[in-house]
């Protein structure tokens, strides 16, 4: 058994980790309420967009997107990883890894995949075995739309200079503060709409031309999409965190509850040999 003094460092040295993923398990929560505000008031908006834009294209010729629609046989993927600047968030980050490794080992085996990481951990790793062409770690900084809709450009220029035939954004969807899901979703080029998915019968007014509205619109919505799923994994992260330092708080509690324990049953088995060997030689002196 451990002595008394080496059990009451670990002691300390336990609370001393509890309030600190206390103190993050609150500060997580209170960035939570606020991005998850975010982007449950956007999500209705992009949504929108996206029906508009998916109603216009489903009555125009399959080549009214111009560039953003042109399907290319796939030899070259530009894969988005979304993840976080910070750890301590559970699997958060680890599960963007997996699943971009998956899609180098299954669906674009073969293929060239380079990379563009949003998020220092995700870049730490990923850079290690793969081509990164560009980091955005400062986005999270100020998390604006004016600010993403530089990186949204920076990825259709890619893709209409024919750099690439296919983007993809990897990234953690917003479920609740414990559940992230994780999304593969195709940003270029733009999904061909699927007959019978969209209501056809809406009747809009255009000024100007339907083909006009549609190239007008297609940017405004590619910079919505990664708004949004930027948004999405910015209140991931915070939910994750929280609910890992929960987690680590708990676990914390009941190491310092058992070594307390273990230092209480410790010190009255000392008191217990103290006061035997008393006794013991209050007897020997009687001898």
């Amino acid at each position: 058994m451990a002595n008394l003094k080496e059990i009451r460092n670990r002691i300390t040295s336990v609370s001393s980790t509890m309030q600190i993923t206390s103190a993050m398990k609150m500060v997580s929560a209170a960035k939570l309420k606020k991005a998850q505000d975010a982007i449950t008031a956007m999500r209705p908006y992009a949504e929108k967009l996206t029906e508009l834009l998916q109603n216009l294209s489903s009555t125009l010729d399959g080549d009214a997107g111009g560039e953003f629609t042109t399907q290319r046989i796939v030899k070259r993927v530009l894969v988005v990883a979304i993840t976080s600047n910070r750890g301590l968030s559970g699997a958060f980050n680890s599960n963007v890894v997996k699943e971009t490794k998956r899609l180098l080992e299954n669906e674009y085996a073969g293929k060239q995949v380079d990379f563009i990481t949003i998020g220092k951990k995700g870049n730490d790793i990923i850079r290690k075995n793969n081509t990164v062409l560009s980091n955005h770690n400062q986005v999270f900084d100020n998390l604006t739309f004016d600010n993403v809709a530089v990186i949204a450009d920076e990825l259709v220029q890619l893709f209409t200079e024919g750099k690439y035939d296919k983007i993809v954004l990897v990234y953690n969807q917003f479920k609740n503060a414990a559940t992230q899901i994780i999304q593969t979703e195709q940003f270029l080029p733009l999904a061909p709409v699927v007959s019978g998915s969209v209501n056809s019968n809406v009747d809009y007014i255009f000024e100007p031309s339907k083909e006009e509205i549609v190239l007008t619109l297609i940017p405004k919505m590619l910079k919505t999409q990664l708004y949004k799923a930027l948004r999405d994994s910015f209140a991931s992260e915070h939910g994750a965190r929280m609910t890992a330092m929960h987690k680590a708080t708990d676990n914390a509690t009941e190491l310092r509850n058992q070594l307390k324990l273990t230092y209480n049953k410790a010190r009255q088995a000392a008191i217990t040999n103290e006061i035997l060997e008393i006794v013991g030689g209050a007897e020997a002196l009687k001898g």
